[in-house]
């Protein structure tokens, strides 16, 4: 385990962070805090305390829209603007479906590929049922890509546009698939890591990949994030002061600020007492910059 470096960006008490996205243009960190139905706003080079929107219902993840977001609530993609009702994308399939019977799977891990195109992902409402799915939204197109899946997560695409990468955190594997941006179309998925193959703990969650084509993947009960090389080889294990990171994003001036989302929803008082930090947005620096985050071209 290689010393980590990290420390606190912005204490504070998230059920779940989640989906941070860093916007070069506007040198501003996005993020969601899933369960609260919270999306923050924070410019690191002013200091002080983040702005929030505040919704109405749970919020999987935010990407990057112009000057606006785009955030996958639990009943549909929305887009955001500083000042306005929040306008209706496209509806939650699943959502709907299942809503009259008080359950449906919410929106989870997503990002935008370098055309423009939102990919986001369900979870499953139980967490263990293969009833989620893989989405993409493209033109007002809104397809099902991925099928079978518990916990859409890790969504990330090589450099090279080559490869996107995805699991379904409870298989605790890391999936590759062949990606032609052009087109949209995903080939055959192929395991490319196995956290039981390489003895890690935890699951893998929210993911972000450098400038080399390395994967860092927040591991779930883990306690750590972790880095692989574009071949699928561990290089790297860092050490979170918490059980439960959830999502890096490369950010600041030099995009080689690596942050940190964190939760504290499996813990109880005594966990909460242990693990101080849990909850806050972290942040630690690396040797390595990151990607420029692409925007939703609608």
């Amino acid at each position: 385990m290689q010393e980590s470096g990290i420390e606190v960006a912005v204490e504070l008490d998230m059920s779940l962070g989640e989906s941070p996205v860093w916007s070069v243009e506007r040198q501003t960190l996005y993020w969601a805090d899933i369960n609260n139905g919270h999306v923050y706003a924070w410019r690191p080079q002013e200091g002080g305390a983040p702005t929030r929107i505040e919704l109405d219902e749970k919020v999987g993840c935010v990407a990057l829209a112009d000057s606006e977001l785009v955030a996958a609530a639990a009943s549909g993609i929305l887009r955001l603007s500083e000042s306005g009702e929040p306008e209706r994308l496209a509806a939650n399939p699943e959502w709907k479906k299942e809503r009259q019977a008080g359950q449906g799977n919410r929106f989870n891990d997503g990002r935008c590929d370098a055309a423009g195109r939102l990919w986001v992902g369900t979870i499953g409402s139980d967490e263990a049922s293969p009833t989620a799915a893989l989405y993409c939204l493209d033109r007002g197109e809104f397809t099902p890509r991925l099928t079978d899946i518990r916990i859409s997560n890790g969504l990330a695409f090589s450099p090279d546009r080559r490869w996107l990468y995805h699991t379904d955190s409870p298989s605790r594997r890391i999936l590759r698939y062949p990606f032609d941006v052009d087109s949209g179309t995903l080939g055959e998925g192929e395991t490319w890591v196995d956290l039981e193959t390489l003895g890690l703990p935890g699951v893998p969650d929210g993911a972000a990949v450098d400038s080399e084509g390395c994967y860092w993947s927040a591991l779930y009960d883990g306690g750590r994030v972790v880095r692989f090389s574009p071949e699928g080889e561990l290089m790297a294990e860092h050490e979170v002061p918490c059980p439960h990171p959830t999502m890096v994003a490369f950010g600041g001036a030099d995009l080689r600020t690596l942050y940190i989302t964190t939760a504290t929803q499996h813990l109880d008082a005594e966990g909460k007492a242990r693990w101080p930090l849990a909850g806050s947005l972290l942040q630690m620096r690396t040797g390595v910059t990151g990607l420029a985050e692409p925007s939703f071209g609608g």
